[in-house]
Protein backbone atom coordinates (compact mmCIF):
# COMPACT_ATOMS: atom_id res chain seq x y z
CA UNK A 1 0.00 0.00 0.00
CA UNK A 2 1.55 3.37 -1.09
CA UNK A 3 2.02 6.21 1.68
CA UNK A 4 0.60 9.86 1.49
CA UNK A 5 2.82 12.08 -0.30
CA UNK A 6 2.73 15.65 1.56
CA UNK A 7 4.14 18.87 -1.13
CA UNK A 8 4.43 21.61 0.36
CA UNK A 9 4.92 24.99 -2.05
CA UNK A 10 7.72 27.12 -0.49
CA UNK A 11 5.94 30.32 -3.01
CA UNK A 12 4.92 33.28 -1.05
CA UNK A 13 1.24 33.82 -1.23
CA UNK A 14 0.60 37.16 -4.48
CA UNK A 15 1.50 40.36 -2.51
CA UNK A 16 -2.08 41.87 -2.18
CA UNK A 17 -0.69 45.45 -2.29
CA UNK A 18 -0.92 46.61 -5.73
CA UNK A 19 2.31 47.55 -7.43
CA UNK A 20 1.27 51.17 -7.59
CA UNK A 21 0.63 51.97 -4.57
CA UNK A 22 4.10 50.44 -3.03
CA UNK A 23 6.83 52.48 -1.43
CA UNK A 24 9.34 52.66 -3.96
CA UNK A 25 12.86 53.86 -3.46
CA UNK A 26 13.89 56.60 -5.75
CA UNK A 27 17.84 56.56 -4.53
CA UNK A 28 19.87 55.20 -2.08
CA UNK A 29 21.34 58.61 -1.13
CA UNK A 30 20.52 58.91 2.49
CA UNK A 31 19.15 55.08 3.14
CA UNK A 32 19.36 52.78 5.60
CA UNK A 33 19.59 49.33 4.58
CA UNK A 34 19.37 45.87 5.85
CA UNK A 35 20.90 42.86 5.23
CA UNK A 36 19.81 39.37 6.86
CA UNK A 37 22.86 37.01 6.80
CA UNK A 38 21.22 33.13 6.00
CA UNK A 39 24.69 32.10 8.11
CA UNK A 40 25.62 30.14 4.51
CA UNK A 41 29.81 30.62 4.13
CA UNK A 42 31.25 33.85 3.01
CA UNK A 43 27.83 35.66 2.60
CA UNK A 44 29.00 37.84 5.69
CA UNK A 45 32.31 38.69 3.37
CA UNK A 46 29.83 39.61 0.51
CA UNK A 47 27.86 41.88 2.60
CA UNK A 48 30.88 43.73 3.80
CA UNK A 49 32.08 44.59 0.54
CA UNK A 50 28.53 45.40 -0.50
CA UNK A 51 28.07 48.37 2.60
CA UNK A 52 31.56 49.71 1.88
CA UNK A 53 30.32 49.88 -2.12
CA UNK A 54 26.73 51.69 -0.94
CA UNK A 55 28.33 53.91 1.48
CA UNK A 56 30.85 55.04 -0.69
CA UNK A 57 29.49 55.31 -3.96
CA UNK A 58 25.78 55.56 -3.60
CA UNK A 59 25.52 57.42 0.16
CA UNK A 60 23.67 55.09 1.74
CA UNK A 61 23.65 55.91 5.79
CA UNK A 62 23.77 53.30 7.04
CA UNK A 63 23.92 49.46 6.74
CA UNK A 64 22.38 46.83 9.54
CA UNK A 65 23.94 43.49 9.32
CA UNK A 66 21.89 40.29 11.17
CA UNK A 67 22.78 36.70 11.19
CA UNK A 68 20.29 33.93 11.54
CA UNK A 69 21.77 31.12 13.24
CA UNK A 70 20.86 28.59 10.13
CA UNK A 71 20.27 28.60 6.28
CA UNK A 72 17.24 26.23 7.68
CA UNK A 73 14.91 27.80 9.94
CA UNK A 74 13.10 31.58 9.51
CA UNK A 75 14.83 34.65 11.05
CA UNK A 76 13.83 35.17 14.63
CA UNK A 77 11.29 38.32 15.13
CA UNK A 78 13.93 40.40 16.85
CA UNK A 79 15.67 40.27 13.48
CA UNK A 80 12.85 41.54 12.17
CA UNK A 81 12.31 44.06 15.06
CA UNK A 82 16.00 45.61 14.40
CA UNK A 83 15.52 46.17 10.68
CA UNK A 84 12.31 47.64 10.43
CA UNK A 85 13.38 51.12 10.25
CA UNK A 86 15.36 50.29 7.52
CA UNK A 87 14.27 51.77 3.66
CA UNK A 88 15.70 48.55 1.98
CA UNK A 89 16.04 45.10 3.17
CA UNK A 90 18.37 42.58 1.34
CA UNK A 91 18.25 38.66 2.33
CA UNK A 92 21.16 36.73 1.23
CA UNK A 93 22.65 33.87 0.01
CA UNK A 94 26.06 32.74 0.26
CA UNK A 95 28.43 29.45 -0.11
Amino acid sequence: MPGTIVLLDPTAPPDQIPAETRPQITSLAGAVVGFIDNAKPNFDHLVDDLAKLLTSRYGVKQVIKRRKRSASVPAPDAIFDDLEHCDLVIAGSGD
